[in-house]
């Protein structure tokens, strides 16, 4: 299996890429967003999800370990696939998306090509209270920390600051005594009510909504 590819951009499509490795060009399927990402003639490094079929090799490929994470977690919902879960990543990014399931929106969900109401529903109801996935751990500067952004020595998976803040308001209601789920859950929706918030500003408001 393939899990990571670091070369050159060789070529860039409508829904893939092919990333030259020392004379061999891999095919890559990737997303909208991360195709706009790339460079013709650039060094990359993609992370990848491969997929073994009886009629069929594929590379799925993403431009930090956290998108990959989300893209194969996402395939867990009865009725995503690749195409489902590309659509969701492209349209949401990975911090809308991990606030997204915290909160069990399916308002947000929806918003991504392909995915009616019902299965916006099924993937708000199924992931809700779920944790975020934790990624591979060899990839460079990755762990158990980091899947939720808050270290990547990868330029195109830094966190925003906001993100930054949010998980460290998560970590200081966790040494609270909150659970790790309603921690979550809470500093999603304190960041969505005021996205521009500091992490002390954060707390307070994910304060409010655990007293609810």
């Amino acid at each position: 299996m393939i899990g990571k590819l670091r070369g050159k951009v060789d070529a860039i499509g409508e829904s893939e890429a092919v990333i030259d490795v020392n004379g061999v060009g891999y095919l890559v399927g990737m997303g909208g967003q991360a195709l706009a990402r790339l460079t013709q003639g650039a060094d990359v490094e993609v992370h990848i999800e491969t997929y073994v079929r009886e009629d069929a090799f594929k590379l799925w490929g993403f431009l930090s370990e956290r998108e990959r994470a989300w893209f194969a977690r996402l395939q867990l919902i009865q009725g995503v696939g690749a195409k489902a879960a590309l659509a969701i990543l492209d349209a949401l990014g990975v911090d809308e998306l991990e606030s997204a399931a915290a909160l069990g929106d399916a308002s947000s969900f929806g918003k991504a090509k392909g995915v009616g109401p019902k299965l916006a529903g099924r993937l708000a109801l199924e992931m809700k209270d779920k944790p975020p996935p934790t990624g591979r751990a060899f990839a460079a500067g990755f762990s158990v920390a980091a899947h939720a952004g808050l270290a990547s020595t990868q330029p195109n998976d830094a966190p925003t600051g906001n993100n930054a803040a949010r998980e460290e308001a998560v970590s200081a209601l966790t040494n609270l005594g909150y659970g790790e789920t309603d921690a979550r859950r809470a500093a999603a929706a304190a960041s969505r009510s005021n996205p521009e918030a500091g992490t002390g500003e954060l707390i307070r408001l994910a304060l409010k909504e655990l007293s609810k």
